[in-house]
């Protein structure tokens, strides 16, 4: 068979276009994974993504229009796909380590919309040049597959409906199967390798140099050595747990105190477990005033929702200080209540369900003497669980005096800040609202309730604690909780900027930390820097 002989077999191009349509939407997804560690997952980092990876499709399908028009040779064709396959292949190998290279760079020369910038440079040199090849993929099979005008029409149409149907798939499959089951290094693996044997088809019927077809794959063996068993956090060493879900990047570190989990390698912890059975030292300290500012019933009596559930810190918590209290969690991931059960020892009386919390609060009419808002998502809290009527919602929820606590990250003192707004937002459903920071962190606990006497009732309750380590630590909270004096900045399920408020606080915090280091390396240098870290 040669090379002509191949391209008469248009089911052979059908099946080209299929999986490269499914290709472009698995790297797509790919790409959203790989950077959610860096740079989150939110909208804004998502639209970089589709905006950088549709501009990439629309310059593919112009010059692969163009190339075919000049020179129709499909081995020009299967070419691009081969070294698309082989970046694709890649990616797992190296890409981490330029997404940190561009950061590194990057915050030492911006100074504003470091995120945003760091995001778009990283997908620029990351994806966008393997897409960029597949996007030739459309006009150069439409090239060679039209025999004349008469068919013109249905043959593209056949071309198009293979590549949506492929790109349908390469939503899917990804997101459902392959990265919940085998993560996203060897994703992209398999979905380079679906690649790299179309292109290898067509070269064992063509006139492709053997030596080309072994160079190609050498590499493509290498790139699935090194890619498959890569880390995201290549630097940490001892890791109890890592692995990935369908929605998080997930990371469990055990030491001699205490077991963390972080859902996000360059943003902190997000749930911890104390072995000493002490206070964690976190913001999960703080939120247990909560429980002290409800009147006329034991803490041991109240029942007690959480939505954003985590590994179950705050309800272990809860547990150990105030008593058998029941407690449920709503927590989006179910492969986080998994691990909370295998490393974060959370009762087996606390039931957890998987689900979306303000989708929860529309489905049950149960209420609650305590409900915790904890539902951050990397950077900022999900824009439907921060508006009037998602608060609202919380308030139907509540019993007669029940308190909401919320955890609100990121605090700021500049106007118009992430936490003001939703604080502002807070005041306008509840009467009384008082907040307190938390020391050597950037979160805000606030507390929430139609109780006129929620700080009388605090106070009457902490002096009567036994426990004396959380006595003293209720006694900071009273000496720092301030009752909060409302604005006008209001968020609605219509207009709720949370992302980019969160970003904008971001900045602030990462411009603040980058400009230590970059004094020093002003009058130190490179080796200065260097012996900081």
């Amino acid at each position: 068979m040669n090379k002509e002989k191949i391209l008469e077999n248009k089911l052979f191009l059908y099946l080209t276009e299929f999986f490269a349509g499914m290709s472009v939407m698995a790297v797509e997804l790919g790409a959203s994974r790989l950077l959610a560690p860096y740079f989150s997952s939110s909208q804004i980092v998502w639209t970089i993504i589709i905006g950088t990876i549709m501009i990439a499709m629309a310059l593919g399908n112009i010059f692969g229009g163009k190339s075919a028009d000049k020179n129709p040779d499909p081995g020009k064709l299967y070419t691009r796909i081969l070294i698309a396959a082989i970046w694709i292949a890649a990616i797992p190998v190296l890409g981490k380590y330029i997404i940190l290279a561009v950061s590194a760079l990057l915050v030492f020369t911006v100074n504003n919309n470091f995120l945003i910038i760091a995001a778009f440079a990283s997908c620029m040199l990351v994806f966008v040049f393997p897409l960029f090849l597949l996007g030739t993929v459309t006009p150069s099979l439409a090239k060679y597959s039209v025999e004349s005008l008469e068919d013109s029409g249905k043959t593209v149409g056949t071309l198009g409906a293979f590549n949506t149907i492929g790109s349908i798939i390469g939503t899917f499959v990804p997101t459902f199967i392959t990265i919940p089951a085998v993560g996203i290094n060897i994703t992209l693996l398999v979905f380079a390798g679906i690649l790299f044997i179309i292109s290898i088809v067509y070269f064992a019927n063509s006139k492709m140099s053997k030596r080309k077809v072994t160079v190609s794959a050498v590499l493509f063996l290498l790139c699935c050595i090194l890619g498959s068993s890569g880390s995201f956090a290549f630097w940490e060493n001892g890791l109890t747990y890592e692995g990935e879900s369908v929605y998080n990047y997930l990371q469990v570190k055990e030491t001699d105190k205490d077991v963390i989990l972080s859902t996000n390698v360059l943003f902190g912890v997000q749930s911890v477990y104390m072995k000493d059975t002490g206070l964690t030292g976190m913001y999960y300290d703080y939120a247990m005033a909560a429980p002290l500012m409800v009147p006329d019933i034991d803490t041991e009596d109240m029942e007690v929702l959480v939505l954003g559930m985590g590994t179950g810190t705050y309800a272990t918590q809860c547990k150990k200080y105030f008593g058998d209290m029941e407690i449920e969690g709503v927590e989006i991931d179910e492969k986080i209540t998994e691990l909370s059960r295998q490393y974060f020892h959370l009762p087996d009386n606390v039931h957890v369900t998987t689900y979306d919390g303000r989708a929860f609060l529309n489905a049950t009419d149960k209420k609650y003497n305590i409900i915790m808002v904890d539902a951050y998502q990397d950077i900022t809290i999900p824009f439907q669980m921060s508006s009037v009527e998602f608060f609202t919602l919380v308030k139907e929820h509540l019993e007669d005096n029940g308190v909401m606590v919320v955890n609100m990250n990121m605090h700021s003192s500049e106007e118009g800040n992430i936490n003001q707004y939703l604080a502002d937002t807070i005041s306008s459903v509840f009467s009384e609202v008082y907040t307190v920071d938390v020391p050597y962190s950037t979160n805000r606990e606030l507390f929430a309730s139609n109780n006129v006497n929620l700080y009388k009732t605090f106070e009457e309750k902490r002096k009567l604690l036994e426990n004396r380590d959380l006595y003293n630590l209720m006694g900071q909270v009273s000496d720092n909780l301030n009752k909060y004096n409302a604005g006008n900045y209001i968020l609605t399920d219509d207009k709720a900027p949370v992302e980019l408020l969160g970003i904008k606080v971001i900045d602030g915090l990462i411009k603040e930390e980058a400009g230590y280091y970059k004094e020093i390396f002003k009058k130190e240098g490179i080796k200065g820097l260097v012996g900081s870290f």
